[in-house]
């Protein structure tokens, strides 16, 4: 049987750095509550010239580089995505013509913040049924673009940026399981609503969040969803090494892991300077545990995620 494993990884940020100081300036807020309340100091703006395929273009070259293939080893990319360079194409097409592959297949994810999550599982199902080899898996967002800068309850949350990861075939297990889910009846809770119609953008263009609500349904779905997916895997949770949740909230993360039983010491946290960069967020978290040396080979790694929709899942593999 054919299995899946991440063969490297790559992310970029933005070198514009908003500070929770700076954001104080524009509205009425300070670093203090912004630290209290999320656990977030600082997040990285796109340039404005910079979509979301040029961060999607970087971050896949190093994970490219990372995992010693060429863009032409590629079989399929997948992009993880809410804010897409435009309607259509898809932001994976546009990457797949900067890496100078024509004719490879590609296409976007829309799973909001679990996007990533998403995506990956569904490169898996693709090298499993022999479909593709080597998979592009991009989590990518200018999150930026959705803000209403003088909306203090969503504009210190988020921030820019991409991840992503090039996913092949193995004859041991590395992606061990994966479990999705989703509930459209709490769309209004997180949403951008804002369409094209006519020419003319019908609907607040601006991202709105019910944050007291987001709260308390991820937490919950979160811990289910994690206890489910390692219960289905075979794996008890003092197996896990590292947990690479989105990075949401600090509570939303301290409160997972506590009822997943795990230390913090074994969570991988980019928050507090990054931001909330939605699809994203994990692919950039896992990056920087393994170039830091954190997350090494052979170890069980459960990444997990909720995001507008609801939509959330888990992802357990052996790196």
């Amino acid at each position: 049987m054919t299995y899946s494993r991440i063969l490297g990884t790559g992310s970029y940020l933005p070198e514009t750095v908003m500070t929770n100081a700076m954001l104080a300036e524009r509205i009425e807020t300070s670093d203090e509550w912004i630290v209290s309340r999320t656990g977030i100091r600082a997040r990285h703006i796109a340039a404005e010239d910079q979509k979301t395929s040029d961060l999607a273009y970087l971050a896949a070259q190093r994970a490219l580089e990372s995992a010693g293939l060429q863009p032409a080893d590629l079989d399929l990319i997948i992009v993880a995505t809410t804010t897409p360079d435009m309607v259509f194409p898809s932001t994976a097409s546009i990457l797949q013509e900067k890496l100078g592959i024509p004719g490879v297949p590609a296409f976007d994810v829309q799973a909001v913040c679990a996007g990533f999550v998403y995506a990956l599982a569904t490169a898996n199902g693709y090298i499993k049924s022999g479909m593709a080899k080597n998979v592009l898996v991009v989590g990518a967002e200018v999150m930026s673009r959705l803000l209403d800068w003088g909306d203090r309850r969503t504009c210190v949350l988020f921030g820019d940026g991409a991840g992503a990861v090039v996913v092949g075939p193995s004859d041991e297990p590395g992606i061990l399981h994966a479990k999705l889910a989703a509930d459209g009846r709490y769309r209004d809770i997180l949403k951008t609503e804002a369409q094209i119609i006519g020419g003319e953008v019908e609907g607040t263009p601006y991202l709105h969040m019910d944050g007291p609500a987001v709260f308390k349904f991820a937490v919950k779905a979160l811990s289910d969803i994690a206890e489910k997916t390692l219960a289905e895997a075979g794996v008890p949770q003092d197996s896990v090494d590292w947990l690479v949740p989105h990075q949401a909230n600090i509570r939303i993360i301290e409160a997972t892991a506590k009822h997943l039983q795990l230390s913090m010491e074994k969570v991988i946290v980019t928050l507090p300077e990054q931001g909330n960069t939605s699809a994203a967020s994990i692919p950039l978290a896992f990056d920087h545990a393994v170039r830091q040396g954190r997350i090494q080979r052979g170890q069980t790694v459960l990444m997990e995620g909720i995001g507008g929709g609801f939509a959330w899942g888990a992802l357990l593999l052996r790196f």
